[in-house]
């Protein structure tokens, strides 16, 4: 078997939520690295592997072509419902969604996720439509702002956003960081870069991120049969608190729709049930990974109900 180059988050976790059974079919919304799709292949699942990052999907054929129960499926994780239905792969019994950015596109300067190493300001998961440096370069001020703030927790966003505006062109991701600093104030011996924020705004924002993720648990709903296991992991606020009222609502614990969701029906009889809390990583695996300090996973098990439609009927 094809070593794991990156240790995925929570895994053991995930796992356990998941209680795979030999035969059962799994879907890996997010197939990156492949550290989960590798854990599924390892517990007997057939295994239907997304990605919309063309660099995935090549660097997973190796591992594709050693197992005849595994599918990579280069798409988003939005189009999971259409994508299984014409490889007759549905209901399936688990879906498992490890939201944002992967360890490989940070570590690659030349996809402009990264600050850590100079590149071209890209960010684009899908590696086609518009860029991060299109935006920064063409989109209003006000715009810019509202972004930063909302998708990267920017509390200075407007002054961000003023520096940005005044410093364009910005084609390079030293230079945004740059310019990020200098707008408010950076040292180096500040514990965390506040270019950080700004690199997460932008790429929330580039790749429709909280959308596709809305639409992702929505398409999940339909695919899972009943007592079929939906297990989400999430690296940003605005990620999780969308996945909990996701949950709260399918659930029935809340009367009405969010601000990122679309109005539902109060009295549909729900279609999930949660499982257990959020769980959070370890002292031990943050030690191993230190990307894990931010994750939150959180599962809930389709019922047997019909899935709701965004209209707020059932289907």
């Amino acid at each position: 078997m094809i070593p794991a180059p990156h240790v995925p988050v929570l895994l053991a976790e995930v796992l356990e939520a998941l209680a795979i059974t030999p035969g059962e079919t799994h879907v890996d919304a997010t197939f990156g690295a492949g550290g989960y799709t590798r854990a599924m292949l390892d517990a007997g699942a057939r295994v239907l592997a997304f990605d919309r990052d063309p660099d995935a999907i090549e660097a997973g054929r190796g591992l594709e072509a050693a197992h005849d129960t595994l599918t990579l499926v280069p798409a988003t994780f939005s189009a999971m419902e259409a994508e299984l239905a014409v490889r007759d792969a549905m209901p399936v019994d688990g879906v498992t969604m490890d939201i944002g950015v992967s360890s490989m596109q940070l570590d690659q300067a030349e996809r402009g996720f990264s600050f850590q190493a100079d590149g071209p300001l890209d960010m684009r998961m899908s590696q086609e439509g518009a860029t991060a440096a299109d935006f920064v370069n063409t989109a209003d001020e006000v715009h810019i702002a509202n972004v930063l703030y909302e998708f990267g927790d920017e509390p200075r966003s407007r002054r961000v956003a003023q520096a940005i505006v005044a410093a364009r062109p910005i084609t390079r991701t030293g230079e945004l960081a740059h310019v990020v600093r200098r707008a408010l104030g950076y040292k180096p011996h500040d514990k965390k870069d506040p270019a950080t924020r700004t690199f997460q705004a932008l790429r929330i924002e580039v790749n429709r991120e909280l959308g596709e993720l809305e639409d992702g648990l929505a398409a999940a709903e339909r695919v899972l049969r009943p007592g079929g296991t939906l297990a989400v992991i999430t690296f940003h606020s605005g990620e999780d608190r969308l996945v909990k009222r996701f949950f709260r609502e399918r659930s029935g614990s809340l009367p009405s729709g969010s601000r990122h969701l679309p109005e539902v029906h109060a009295k549909a009889p729900p279609s999930f049930e949660q499982v257990g809390r959020a769980v959070r990583a370890g002292e031990d695996e943050i030690a191993r990974n230190p990307r894990a300090r931010s994750a939150t996973l959180r599962v809930a098990r389709r019922t047997a109900a019909a899935a709701w439609s965004a209209e707020g009927a059932n289907k």
